[in-house]
């Protein structure tokens, strides 16, 4: 009989990879995704019916699920805490924002080749992607780590966010770039698009999610675990942690970014808030609540907590904030695990009160 030892390392991880969480979690983000194109559907007049502003608001969650996925990544599987993931998904935002606005009028100087959405979807993987590759290298290569990397990665999202303030970067400013109406010559307005932005972003989570999963059980992933558990064995016995860190930084980043482009349409802004130290500490206290190095703990800790928000800023908007840090001093010392913790407690209960039965069943 076969085991799970004797299995070749590629069928191991082909094994792993359709585990039952990633299929679960794969066929809820596809029968979410259908649920809601159905009842949009719907007429208006049908006690069912979702509004298009639900759909942008469900949309904009999907690109707050992607980042927080982003996160995860290297929080949960390399055990580097970045604090300044806000500013690779500005980057990609900007890189949208400049498009979008290349779309109903003539921009200047270099801004001008972003009228071409090839050169725009390029630069939302490569602006935030050259960052984390510049970032990292100096920062791995001289084996920053711990509470020193998350410090420097907060200063390096304060920085960019002073130096987006400043008019000379030629990009709206502290006001940001707004006045948004097409893309791919179908206005942002119609429900249409809304929609299509909407199932963007959901097809965005679900291929990042199936990413990442291929990523953390492949043999890289493996190192990732080693190296967040016992980084100087793993370096003792031969393997470039520098190069391993760089490498899921680096795509981590990248996911930001396309997070980042495919929020902007569906909120109609970006500016240099978007780069504050605070958004990138809300990101983590997602990926927290939810639980780290799970994945799709991070997918539900983004919904759970951005949905909250969205009830709790219009009955008490002066008490978000102080919720907000409670949530996380709550789970931090009530459930370390997060929500995925739980729920992986509840399945562990259920299995051992299952056995029983079965034995009693064979006996």
């Amino acid at each position: 009989m076969t085991t799970q030892a004797t299995l070749p390392s590629r069928d191991r991880s082909r094994q792993a990879f359709l585990s039952r969480s990633t299929l679960v979690t794969s066929l809820a983000l596809i029968v979410g995704m259908l649920l809601v194109l159905i009842l949009n559907a719907l007429p208006a007049s049908n006690a069912l019916h979702v509004s298009g502003a639900t759909v942008a608001l469900l949309g904009k969650y999907f690109t707050y699920m992607l980042l927080a996925l982003a996160v995860d990544l290297i929080w949960g599987y390399l055990g580097i805490l970045s604090l300044g993931h806000g500013a690779f998904f500005a980057l990609g935002g900007y890189a949208m924002g400049l498009y979008l606005n290349a779309q109903t009028s003539v921009l200047p100087g270099w801004q001008a080749m972003m009228t071409y959405f090839p050169v725009a979807a390029l630069m939302v993987l490569l602006a935030p992607g050259l960052l984390a590759l510049v970032f990292g290298w100096l920062a791995f290569r001289s084996r920053v780590t711990g509470v020193y990397f998350s410090i420097i990665t907060q200063a390096l999202t304060f920085a960019l966010m002073l130096a987006f303030n400043r008019n000379e970067m030629g990009l709206g400013g502290s006001t940001g770039l707004t006045r948004f109406y097409e893309l791919l010559g179908f206005s942002l307005s119609s429900e249409g698009m809304t929609v299509a932005l909407f199932l963007a972003s959901g097809i965005a989570v679900l291929l990042a999610f199936w990413l990442c999963r291929a990523i953390t059980v492949s043999r890289l992933g493996r190192v990732s675990l080693a190296t967040r558990d016992a980084e100087a064995r793993v370096r003792f016995i031969g393997y470039r942690v520098d190069h391993v860190k760089l490498a899921l930084f680096v795509v981590s980043a990248m996911i930001a970014g396309v997070a980042g482009a495919l929020y902007v349409p569906q909120v109609g802004i970006i500016n240099p808030s978007t780069f504050a130290p605070l958004f990138s500490i809300e990101v983590v206290v997602w990926v927290a609540l939810g639980g780290r190095a799970t994945l799709y703990g991070a997918l539900l800790g983004a919904l759970v907590v951005n949905y909250l928000k969205t009830v709790l800023t219009g009955a008490m908007p002066d008490a978000w904030l102080f919720i907000l840090g409670a949530l996380f001093v709550l789970v931090t010392m009530v459930l370390p695990q997060g929500i995925a913790g739980v729920i992986a407690k509840w399945r562990g209960r259920r299995r051992a009160a299952v056995r029983p039965g079965q034995r009693e069943a064979s006996a």
